[in-house]
């Protein structure tokens, strides 16, 4: 559920904080795809396995271990920052886009558990079907403002 301090459209550049898999093939698409289509710029992005990721797992009490789950840091900076996880943060990213992918917030019809159960089966097969890198990939010049670390 998202919280009613987190205005869409009310943040400043990078105010939310994208934790992704850097090994992970499609969690890397993910961040190219949010690189282009966040106009706004709203996102900032770390890696689950750098310091930044892992001290903010550990801020909300998350396994740092547990690289099978996508995060959204929303307003990062601040004191009313709030941790969102699995389909919640896919939502909530998607809510923060332009017009046509704020369409998948009518996801949120379909109640938690069951989106969360679509995510996991994701999350379980993603490197076979994605790949999976050896290291974690440096973002592009133009990019790398954007990440934390």
């Amino acid at each position: 559920m998202i919280d009613s301090r987190v205005q869409p459209g009310a943040q400043p550049e990078g105010a939310h904080l994208v934790l992704y898999d850097g090994m992970c093939g499609l969690c890397d698409r993910l961040v190219q795809f949010l690189l282009t289509h966040d106009h706004r710029r709203v996102f900032n992005f770390a890696s689950l396995q750098s310091a930044t990721g892992q001290a903010m797992l550990e801020r909300y009490r998350q396994d740092s271990r547990d690289l099978t789950s996508f995060y959204v840091v929303a307003n990062y900076r601040t004191p009313d920052s709030r941790l969102f996880m699995r389909s919640d943060a896919a939502l909530f990213v998607a809510s923060e886009l332009a017009w046509l992918w704020k369409a998948m917030r009518l996801v949120r019809l379909v109640p938690k558990g069951v989106r969360d159960r679509v995510y996991d089966l994701v999350a379980r097969n993603r490197y076979r079907v994605f790949g999976r890198y050896e290291q974690c990939l440096m973002p592009r010049p133009e990019f790398r403002s954007r990440f934390v670390d």
